[in-house]
């Protein structure tokens, strides 16, 4: 198999970790090392950005140093896994933040022209790994997974990146331990995979 480059994207705000979704992350890593896959790993709740409030700041301004970082270990990557709990139906709102301040123009794609915007992040792939308290079902088949559905389209897609797979765990705050370590597994066998 061919390895692969792994930037794992750990998308919870807590920067003190200790949380169901930063273990799965941490379970995807050991996985894809243990394949024989490069991995580097960055946690979002421990970087320090302000938030994109104008257009002329995304269009012009540069990007602050942890932004220009995460854009190294993006460029670096051939396979990006972004983890995240899901807040209030989406994504929390320092991930989107993060994704805003990193995917700007000439780094994700080129300014819009007559032709059209050039994708800049093509022949990456990614998986996308959500935990949340309702059940997956319920979110992925009444809900429309709408913030996975998001992420894929609107924001990694347009920058090129595909194919993106996704795993949802629901119902988290009831799961008990012989199911966390199933869970584990799951992202240990993914991780080794590099999918």
């Amino acid at each position: 198999m061919l390895k692969r480059q792994i930037l794992i994207i750990d998308g919870h705000p807590d920067p003190q970790g200790g949380h169901l979704g930063n273990a799965l992350a941490g379970a995807y890593a050991d996985g894809a090392r243990d394949g024989g896959h490069g991995v580097r790993t960055l946690a979002v709740g421990q970087l320090e950005f302000p938030l994109l409030r104008s257009q002329a700041e995304f269009e012009r301004e540069p990007p602050p140093p942890s932004i220009r970082y995460a854009q190294e270990l993006i460029r670096w990557s051939t396979h990006i896994a972004v983890f995240y709990p899901l807040w209030v139906g989406d994504m929390p709102a320092i991930l989107k933040g993060f994704f805003e301040q990193t995917l700007r123009q000439g780094f994700a794609a080129t300014p819009p022209g007559p032709g059209g915007s050039k994708q800049l992040l093509t022949g990456k792939s990614a998986r996308i790994v959500v935990t949340m308290g309702m059940p997956a079902l319920a979110y992925r088949w009444y809900f429309g997974a709408h913030s996975v559905r998001s992420l894929k389209r609107n924001t990694l897609g347009i920058c090129g990146i595909g194919p993106i797979r996704d795993t949802i765990f629901g119902g988290v705050g009831s799961a008990d331990a012989a199911t966390c370590l199933l869970w584990l597994a799951k992202m240990r066998e993914l991780g080794a995979r590099a999918v």
